[in-house]
């Protein structure tokens, strides 16, 4: 068990001790948030000058990935770092570990960044995933079995948000679909009959020690999440203690330490498949920052740190809608300011906005999340939300 880097606690300085993250996206800003709300001072490394995360920590280290300099004055600077995004380059996080506790780990993050080694870590944890065949050669196109198809061929690394994926439904498709993708590797997958989508957060130490969140229920729209819902509507009890179990066990497959969410796609027949992890906070966990006594982020400082984990709590159900960057275009395409004041008007409404800026069709510039006493009631004042927003209805469970 590494020592514990307290709050309070001073680096050679003098100054209260800093950790540091990879990656000044929005999820770095919320954890730079939560540590700094423990007194921590906080570090960010990304090339961007105007990262979310850059703009509020203390330290912004403007430099690449895999920039020697950059990494060497991250280290010099952090008690210990931990990842915003998964496609941080692990040869950075495996410098960085040589020097400083990093969480997750490099062999951690790398396989999180491969769909194939994903699928075949979930294998090794005893969680079923989708039946899949690896593409990567012309070959491999000749081997794939036709009960495969219908299919959805995505690349092996760099997808998210519903990138780097095409359907397809016959061997032809698949020939031009992967050419059309630069016959760079990738991983066919059949498609499911899916009754809903769901995901689990847990959080895992260097002793072994996990806490989970409470099963999440997920609707996407064009491959990007658009609403989470906590608790998760319409899911079974049985089925939550599957998937909670499950990310369990691929959490401890991997010796894992830090913050893991993993996916599940529940299908027709009320069994569960695997669909992906990622090794961070995850999007549709961003509620539990209004909605538990202990968010995402505050577990993430607490395992990068080395500090005792607490289970979280729900105190109140909630419902998140995401918010992409149409939502500042008009019909014509004109830039606008959407209706905050009125959002802000409804009880229980908590508007998170980025810091991004310029918004753009498709970026995510903020959440909000709407608590309340009951389940329904959550549900009510989400679906004014998201129609002062002019968002589409919310799913039905």
């Amino acid at each position: 068990m590494r020592r514990a880097i307290l709050p309070g606690s001073t680096g050679a300085d003098g100054r209260p001790a800093t950790l540091g993250v990879m990656g000044g996206g929005q999820l770095g800003r919320m954890f730079v948030q939560a540590a700094q709300a423990m007194g921590y001072f906080t570090a960010v490394l990304d090339p961007d000058p105007t990262s979310p995360a850059g703009l509020v920590a203390h330290y912004h280290v403007e430099a690449g990935y895999l920039d020697e300099q950059g990494l060497a004055q991250l280290m010099q600077r952090c008690a210990a770092i931990t990842v915003e995004f998964e496609n941080v380059p692990a040869a950075a996080l495996l410098t960085l570990g040589a020097h400083r506790p990093v969480s997750p780990g490099a062999d951690a993050v790398a396989l999180c960044q491969h769909r194939a080694a994903e699928k075949a870590q979930f294998a090794r944890a005893g969680v079923p995933c989708a039946p899949y065949a690896r593409i990567e050669t012309d070959a491999d196109l000749d081997r794939v079995d036709a009960a495969l198809f219908p299919a959805i061929l995505k690349t092996s690394t760099l997808g998210y948000d519903g990138k780097g994926q095409v359907a397809v439904d016959t061997p032809a498709a698949l020939a031009e679909a992967w050419a059309a993708l630069a016959r760079v590797p990738c991983v066919l997958e059949k498609k499911l009959a899916l009754a809903a989508e769901v995901s689990v957060i847990v959080a895992r130490d260097a002793g072994g020690a996990e806490v989970v969140f409470p099963l999440q229920r997920n609707w996407h729209r064009d491959g990007i999440l658009a609403v989470t819902e906590v608790p998760a509507r319409g899911v079974a009890p049985a089925l939550a203690e599957r998937a909670v179990a499950a990310a369990r066990a691929v959490a401890a497959s991997m010796d894992y330490v830090g913050v893991l969410c993993v996916e599940f796609f529940v299908l027709a027949d009320g069994t569960l498949a695997a669909n992906e992890m990622a090794p961070r906070p995850h999007n549709s966990g961003h509620y539990t920052i209004d909605a538990c006594d202990v968010s995402q982020f505050d577990l993430q400082v607490r395992t990068t740190a080395g500090l005792p984990l607490v289970a979280p709590r729900l105190h109140s159900p909630a419902l998140m809608l995401n918010l992409l960057g149409d939502l500042w275009f008009d019909a014509a395409g004109a830039e606008r300011t959407p209706p905050w004041g009125a959002v802000l008007a409804l009880p229980g409404a908590h508007l998170h906005l980025y810091g991004k800026a310029s918004p753009r069709r498709g970026r995510k510039m903020g959440h909000l999340t709407v608590t309340a006493a009951e389940a329904d009631a959550a549900r009510e004042v989400a679906a004014q939300a998201a129609a002062l927003l002019g968002l589409p209805p919310l799913p039905d469970a």
